[in-house]
């Protein structure tokens, strides 16, 4: 295939960006999205120019690195994958491709593709934890008999890598289904529950401190979504939260 690549260059968070133009040829449709990316930097490379910066590291789906925002679409037009999983057969010869960074206030640019998502990290240290004794004398796991639903639930709701997709993807720029997704994983299994409403009002205020917006359930978030995560989990954390208000300490 012959593309045209219609890619967001930016030096740094303070530098005012632009969409810049590059054409690629001869590019296999079963290729990834990434791989396509590696042709086009090592032409640039060999005439001299700077290499587009783009962020990445286990290309399997797993790590949410590679978050890119193609043609208006959080990891591209393909569905249940990151943007490292995305092949060019998704494309036609010819065609133009618009690739930009995830844009949120909360995920300043870092360079060209490249977004700082700190922010999530800081909102996982909020509450997304538990405290488990390792001192020699742990509970056995299968002591804690849990029913398989909740078991199934809580392992979906941990499939989210952090990816952003939701956040990029909603027009509020809305963390709400990463951080329900972390509250889920401990509300639905007997290790979280004495951390319980420390960890949900703690998450939550960290989330509205990154400058988060709020969530007006369009459903986005979950369309576009790698692991699928169910926006169930943001009903859990609501549910969770006013709890958690009702009983919080003076």
């Amino acid at each position: 295939m012959n593309l045209t690549l219609k890619i967001w260059r930016q030096k740094d968070a303070k530098a005012k960006g632009k969409m810049e133009t590059y054409k690629v040829t001869e590019i296999s449709e079963h290729m990834s999205f990434l791989e396509m990316l590696d042709v086009l930097n090592e032409q640039l490379i060999n005439t001299g120019q700077e290499p587009v910066a783009f962020d990445h590291d286990c290309r399997e789906g797993i790590c949410g690195m590679c978050s890119l925002y193609i043609n208006g679409e959080a990891h591209g037009p393909d569905r249940g994958v990151t943007t490292c999983q995305l092949h060019m057969r998704m494309f036609y010869n010819n065609d133009t491709i618009y690739i930009e960074p995830f844009r949120a206030k909360a995920f300043p640019v870092v360079k060209d593709l490249i977004v700082d998502r700190s922010s999530f990290d800081r909102i996982q240290h909020a509450g997304g934890f538990i405290s488990v004794n390792t001192s020699g004398n742990t509970q056995d796991a299968n002591s804690l008999p849990i029913p398989k639903l909740d078991a199934d639930k809580a392992f979906d709701a941990a499939t989210c890598i952090g990816c952003g997709a939701c956040v990029a993807t909603c027009k509020n720029a809305s963390a709400m289904l990463y951080v329900s997704a972390k509250v889920s994983q401990f509300a639905l299994l007997p290790q979280g529950k004495i951390e319980a409403k420390d960890r949900v009002l703690n998450m939550v205020e960290q989330m509205d401190k990154e400058g988060f917006g709020n969530c007006t359930n369009t459903g986005a978030c979950e369309v576009e979504c790698p692991k699928g995560i169910s926006l169930e989990n943001i009903a859990r954390m609501n549910s969770e939260y006013l709890k958690a208000s009702l009983v919080r300490e003076k």
